[in-house]
């Protein structure tokens, strides 16, 4: 069903290359500018290797590299040279482009955004990653919350980042608000390679949705990515899976947003997308439509307690070299604000 990898396109089919591009090494302007054009130019690779294809997605860390260094000098904005980089690409190429940017953050910690970019160069998707990887990652948790857009040939496209895909409620939100393929970019090492794999599958299945996951490859001298790219269908099928651990493969697929919006219409049994709403409907009319879910329910309280709560050891970054933070969420940081 893949096409041979989207060689074979169908007039309903979306084709996806998932880039394992190499972990690059990031401290200097200088280096974040090379590192600019290696992208760009992997742009324009994915369109002379596949006239086909309609999105190239880059993954989390491609420009700045796996270092965690908050240097406000390497840090992105969205109107700086290294998006419009990005966006002159993606127009001179005529194909979207999925990216990841460190973003300079006046008020605060920076943010690790996502961007979709449209074959126009149009900015079409701005993310703000939701759950950092704590404690390893210093950056500012989104606050923008999981933007669905009208992607390439009429699909319905939404992008989570990295840890975000190990809590089934960012899959299920952007399920829910009508993605009928996710993407899901990120700078995995290879002791998450598992958990990566059925993490993937189930968002997928559990959401009648397509999942499309990347990470960086190869080495920086000090951390190992694996690549792993991944495209999973609505049934939590593997449609492609980058195994090789190449550095720099493009791992494609073709996908059909229109056998999600079917199965997600027709499906009795493992409709669990609309199920989760009607629980029980075969026993009582339109099913049950409470929210029976303590977590749930005290989370939007503002009172999320788990019962081991006071024994929990790692709630800071202090573990990792970062120190403890006295701003709350939503607080901006004064003096950098005023900058």
């Amino acid at each position: 069903m893949s096409g041979l990898g989207g060689l074979n396109k169908s007039p309903n089919g979306v084709v996806l290359g998932m880039v394992q591009l190499q972990l690059p090494t990031v401290v200097t302007r200088q280096d974040l500018a090379e590192q600019t054009q290696v992208i760009v130019d992997m742009v324009a690779k994915a369109r002379r290797n596949m006239s086909t294809l309609d999105l190239v997605v880059f993954p989390e860390y491609a420009l700045h590299g796996l270092s965690m260094d908050i240097n406000p000098e390497i840090m992105c904005r969205l109107d700086g040279p290294e998006v419009a980089a990005f966006k002159k690409a993606c127009a001179d190429n005529d194909i979207w482009g999925c990216f990841s940017i460190m973003e300079f953050n006046p008020g605060g910690m920076p943010y690790n955004s996502g961007l979709i970019i449209d074959n126009t160069g149009d900015l079409k998707l701005y993310y703000r990653k939701m759950h950092p990887w704590v404690p390893v990652e210093p950056w500012e948790p989104g606050d923008q919350g999981i933007p669905v857009i009208d992607g390439p040939n009429g699909c319905k496209l939404a992008l989570i980042i990295c840890h975000d895909g190990m809590f089934p409620e960012m899959a299920r939100e952007c399920a829910y608000k009508g993605a009928e393929i996710m993407i899901r970019t990120a700078g995995y090492t290879a002791p998450i390679r598992q958990s990566w794999k059925f993490t993937n599958q189930s968002n997928a299945f559990c959401n009648l949705m397509v999942t499309a996951n990347v990470c960086m490859c190869g080495t920086d001298g000090t951390f190992d990515s694996m690549g792993e790219g991944m495209i999973v269908n609505f049934d939590g099928t593997i449609m492609a899976h980058g195994t090789s651990g190449r550095a720099n493969e493009i791992i494609t697929a073709e996908v059909r947003p229109d056998l999600v919006r079917e199965a997600r219409i027709t499906w009795g049994v493992e409709n669990n997308i609309y199920q989760f709403g009607h629980r029980g409907y075969v026993a009582v009319k339109g099913g049950a439509q409470d929210c029976p879910y303590t977590y749930m329910s005290d989370l939007a309280a503002g009172k999320y307690r788990l019962p081991w709560e006071d024994e929990v050891i790692h709630t800071d970054g202090t573990s990792c070299g970062f120190e403890s933070p006295t701003r709350a969420f939503g607080d901006k940081n004064l003096s950098d604000a005023a900058e």
